[in-house]
């Protein structure tokens, strides 16, 4: 059974970092195309990060030079380190597949705010 579990979110001031974490189990994150996707309210959730096997990224314009998606193979964990955090940015974040093959987990809740 693949669980994704999602956590590392909170309520944090503009400008401020936060580093989300996705352990995976039933599923070995090394051989697959990892991603984090995120849903703000009222919009349609969207992929924002991912990792190539090989360790090629890929970001959205909205994030690029913001955020970092790495794996941890040894643990079987895939991370996104986000920085100079806006208002814009919150949204629930979930982490998946490539293509949002596996269950979704429940997310965790980010909330950039003043």
């Amino acid at each position: 059974q693949v669980q994704l579990v999602e956590s590392g979110g909170g309520l944090v001031q503009p400008g401020g970092s936060l580093r989300l974490s996705c352990a995976a189990s039933g599923i070995i994150v090394s051989i697959y195309v990892m991603a984090w996707y995120r849903q703000a309210p009222g919009k349609q959730r969207e992929l924002i990060a991912r990792i190539s096997r090989g360790g090629s990224t890929y970001y959205v314009d909205s994030v690029k030079g913001r955020f970092t998606i790495s794996r941890d193979n040894a643990k079987n964990m895939v991370h996104l380190q986000m920085s100079s955090l806006k208002p814009e940015d919150t949204a629930v974040y979930f982490c998946n597949t490539g293509t949002g093959s596996r269950p979704w987990g429940q997310g965790t809740q980010v909330t950039v705010s003043s």
